[in-house]
């Protein structure tokens, strides 16, 4: 499997990162070893001093595709959650100032926390989801999928067209304004409306 990141979807965190507006989805991809499941502690790396946090709403790939249209891309996932986006923020500005991929900042290892899946039928409309990340008991970050600039078939159709999706493939779907660090001791919960889906402690 692969994970798929979309990047600058949410119009206020394009302004956050001060990033120029895409016209088109921008995607890159993490290993299967960023992955963490099952709420395990994320382990704060020896190599950046500046990790932030990104929440966003991710989705699963349920068969195999390539060169999707938009109109048939619902059938290819069943199942949301969230995942957090973890990204060595100081690695990835050098990295930028020196015109260099910055795989280096969001593909180490256990970089992906994600949450269980919950299947789509349960939401009557998936453009109207809202979602939040809480540290140590303090919101710090919330979104709604209606401020989506892609919308999930478009982010399947648009991938689709260059790398062909597998089953179990995860999308993350890019995060809305408000992220920040994190440091060790701190305790993540993040919620989908107001379920918990992920609670985790950084260490």
């Amino acid at each position: 499997m692969k994970i798929i990141c979309i990047g600058r979807n949410y119009l206020d965190h394009v302004k956050e990162m001060s990033s120029p507006l895409p016209q088109d989805p921008v995607f890159f991809l993490k290993p299967d070893t960023a992955l963490v499941k099952n709420n395990k502690p994320f382990y704060y790396p020896h190599f950046s001093a500046e990790i932030h946090y990104e929440t966003e709403i991710i989705f699963k790939i349920c068969k195999v595709g390539k060169n999707i249209q938009e109109k048939f891309a619902h059938r290819y996932f069943e199942e949301i959650g969230l995942g957090i986006d973890f990204t060595a923020r100081d690695l990835q500005r050098k990295c930028i100032e020196k015109g260099l991929p910055w795989e280096i900042s969001k593909g180490f290892d256990n970089s992906a926390p994600v949450s269980k899946f919950i299947k789509k039928d349960k939401f009557s409309d998936l453009q109207n989801i809202s979602f939040r990340l809480d540290i140590n008991g303090k919101s710090v970050q919330m979104g709604n999928t209606k401020d989506m600039i892609f919308t999930f078939p478009r982010l399947i159709s648009h991938v689709s067209q260059f790398i062909t999706l597998q089953t179990g493939d995860i999308f993350f779907t890019g995060t809305p304004v408000g992220v920040g660090p994190v440091k060790i001791s701190d305790q993540l919960r993040a919620y989908i409306k107001d379920e918990l889906m992920l609670d985790f402690r950084i260490k």
